[in-house]
């Protein structure tokens, strides 16, 4: 079978998705989504963090918790019908690359709630958190790139320089129609990251790619 990837560019209560496979070394794409990570695409559930300063501290763990729990089962859900309906093509999805922010890592949820700074990066946290937890269930592969880094990585990685990595993925979307936003590019970039063997796994006769490029960090609250 071929193989295929997912990249994911992860926002507050949903996330771009991309299924990404190669032909003769270049990138296609098999699949694009915005897949919704809450049931009631509201502020109250999109924000988790801000909605909990509103709470009771037991209650705001308890909301983030249940918040956290249906965004993990709704990425578990979309990822693997994509799954079943890309190995129906003939094309083995294990594998994927998820887009981290570059913010610092959390403190617990009592510290959390107690700055507007954390509260907006804690939001995007979970999400990410949530789809991250879900390509484990699904037995992906997953590697994690810093989204201001990404070009650099996918720059050295192809031997290319960014500006040609990016101006092939930007053309790819002439032929799919919109959108072909930025969420859609770089998803899909991250999925042919995952693709390749990074440097940083040369040599390693596993051929398993890095848990983490860049050195950033998921909070365990995230």
């Amino acid at each position: 079978m071929n193989k295929a990837a997912l990249g994911f560019r992860v926002h507050s209560g949903w996330t771009a998705l991309v299924a990404v496979s190669l032909e003769e070394g270049k990138p296609i794409v098999l699949s694009r989504q915005r897949v919704h990570l809450v049931k009631i695409f509201s502020y109250t559930f999109r924000q988790p963090y801000h909605t909990a300063a509103r709470m009771e501290r037991e209650d705001a763990r308890k909301f983030v918790d249940q918040v956290r729990e249906e965004a993990e089962n709704l990425a578990h859900h979309s990822i693997s019908k994509v799954q079943d309906e890309l190995s129906g093509l003939g094309y083995r999805l294990d594998r994927g690359a998820l887009l981290l922010a570059s913010g610092r890592p959390l403190p617990d949820l009592e510290k959390i709630l107690l700055s507007h700074a954390l509260i907006h990066t804690a939001d995007g946290e979970l999400f990410r958190g949530a789809v991250r937890a879900a390509t484990s269930r699904c037995n992906l592969r997953l590697a994690c790139v810093r989204e201001k880094d990404l070009l650099k990585e996918c720059a050295e990685t192809f031997s290319r320089k960014s500006a040609s990595v990016l101006k092939q993925v930007s053309e790819l979307g002439k032929g799919i129609g919109a959108p072909w936003t930025q969420d859609e590019k770089f998803a899909t970039l991250a999925a042919w990251f995952s693709l390749a063997e990074p440097k940083t796994a040369r040599g390693n006769k596993s051929g398993r790619l890095p848990a983490i490029v860049g050195r950033s960090k998921l909070s365990p609250d995230a």
